[in-house]
């Protein structure tokens, strides 16, 4: 669609972008999927060897071929996800203290009405939150495979007001009882019996989640390299070449990003910045500028939200700059 703005070399950029996160996400994921490995065996080996890992059980979910094979682990790496992110709010509600608090003498959890953190502590926790909830624009791939493509818009919403409500209700509880000793990955608040807990039920949702988004990437460079070929859809040995070569060099491409930033805040920061801000919201709002340039010089309603939008690219076009 920005092809329609900026031409051929726009659409290679805005592709380019779109790699790159999901690059980033992926890398996040080995990072956080390492963590769970180091906890469950009370690192038994380097950090390395986990993400490494990690990196190959994301790049072999990946490697499944189609999102309809792909619809029953995503529905079990769901429930195991959720049911590890709520025995780990129960836990945390359980005990006396977050596992990095003090372990004796009297402790405060830090709420404030109105934070005052520096910028840099202000924007990347700013950004972990937003690329949380900044994700839909990685659900238009999977219109190309529903049976019903009408019932995507349906489908979208629900998804929405579901991990809204979800994300919601856990993190308010979680960050009541945690406050600013909330470790990151938030699993290691539980102290460790639970966080080892946490992660064991949580690891399939972990590499199905994070296979969800490099099986994105790599579709589209795989259809992109053999666009108008007969070996787009025929079971040749180019084709599976293609396709395994493809997921293999994303995965080792998440992992070096791992290696290089292990931090999995500065890592989900970077995603949003690079990402989830023109893709959530300055792209959209350029197309829609596209469709209603009568607003601009309509009635006043017109006016009113026109500007708006504008005002949301320029919010936009801040934390992408800021946010990197």
């Amino acid at each position: 669609m920005m092809a329609l703005v900026w031409g051929k070399l726009g659409r290679e950029l805005v592709i380019i972008q779109l790699i790159i996160i999901q690059i980033l996400v992926c890398a996040a994921g080995i990072v956080s999927t390492g963590t769970g490995f180091n906890a469950l065996s009370n690192h038994g080996a380097c950090t390395v060897v986990f993400n490494f890992v990690s990196a190959a059980l994301i790049t072999i979910c990946s490697s499944i071929r189609t999102f309809s094979r792909l619809g029953l682990l995503t529905w079990f790496g769901f429930t195991t996800f959720f049911i590890s992110v709520f025995i780990f709010t129960v836990a945390v509600s359980q005990q006396d203290r977050p596992a990095a608090a003090p372990p004796t003498g009297p402790f405060e959890l830090g709420f404030v009405a109105i934070a005052s953190p520096g910028f840099i502590v202000g924007m990347l926790m700013t950004l972990n939150i937003f690329v949380s909830t900044s994700g839909p624009f990685m659900y238009l791939p999977v219109i190309a495979e529903m049976k019903k493509p009408s019932e995507f818009k349906k489908a979208t919403i629900w998804a929405g007001v579901i991990v809204g409500i979800i994300y919601f209700t856990f993190s308010t509880v979680i960050y009541a009882y945690c406050g600013v000793w909330l470790s990151s990955p938030a699993f290691g608040s539980a102290g460790t019996l639970w966080k080892k807990v946490s992660y064991g039920v949580a690891m399939p949702g972990l590499v199905i989640g994070v296979g969800l988004y490099q099986h994105v990437a790599a579709k589209y460079l795989f259809v992109r390299i053999l666009r108008d070929s007969t070996h787009l859809q025929a079971n040749t040995l180019v084709h599976w070449g293609t396709w395994l070569s493809v997921n293999l060099a994303l995965g080792t491409l998440g992992f070096i990003v791992a290696e290089a930033v292990p931090v999995l805040n500065f890592l989900l920061g970077l995603a949003a910045s690079l990402g989830s801000a023109p893709f959530s919201l300055i792209y959209p709002i350029i197309l829609w500028t596209m469709d209603y340039k009568s607003y601009r010089t309509g009635t006043t309603k017109q006016k009113a939200n026109y500007a708006f939008n504008v005002l949301i690219a320029l919010l936009g076009i801040f934390v992408m700059v800021a946010g990197t």
